[in-house]
């Protein structure tokens, strides 16, 4: 197990417990917590990220509840708060675009990505989390703990998967191949 400090790999600043915190989701027993999260706001949203989840909108909405239809055709999907574009939430609780499938909270702008209805899997904060980006001169990736997702720290013990492994595809998408490899060089796997 990688027993270090934290790493710089391109201008990206990773804390070492990305690398030595095991996480693997177990939806069956959190049941999609991280999409209802008790918040007044959800995800952090990029700028550039707006237009492509309009793009979706129509394709994500058949997965909606009407209540969270209503609000988006009131007051958008998103609110900008202290400069920070974020996800607007349902009761200070459920993600705008939560849906529920069986018990467990999932995301409409996934649902019609993996269908292939839209081209816009999620935000990329959703996709990243656990991890959470914060930008000091660059990014700083952390991994944010919430006793939600016990079950998946004690599943990715059971598979062992670190935070890392389990966000690769997220991570790829963010910073690309090339810097994922250069990553999993550095920490020595």
């Amino acid at each position: 197990m990688y027993r270090g400090s934290d790493i710089i790999v391109k201008d990206v600043f990773l804390r070492a417990e990305l690398i030595d915190t095991k996480f693997a989701c177990n939806l069956v027993q959190c049941k999609g917590a991280c999409c209802t999260l008790e918040s007044e706001y959800g995800a952090p949203l990029l700028e550039d990220e707006i237009n492509q989840i309009h793009g979706s909108l129509e394709a994500a909405k058949k997965y909606l509840p009407k209540s969270h239809i209503q609000k988006i055709d009131k007051a958008g999907f998103f609110e900008k708060k202290n400069n920070e574009l974020l996800v607007s939430s349902i009761d200070n609780k459920a993600c705008i675009f939560a849906f529920f499938e069986d018990g467990i909270a999932k995301c409409s702008l996934e649902k019609a990505y993996n269908n292939g209805e839209s081209e816009f899997p999620k935000p990329i904060s959703c996709h990243l989390f656990p991890i959470r980006v914060g930008n000091f001169g660059g990014d700083v990736l952390r991994f944010e703990e919430f006793s939600e997702c016990l079950p998946a720290l004690e599943n990715g013990k059971n598979k062992n998967i670190n935070v890392i492994d389990f966000c690769k595809d997220a991570l790829i998408r963010r910073y690309g191949k090339n810097w994922y490899s250069q990553l999993k060089e550095k920490i020595g796997k």
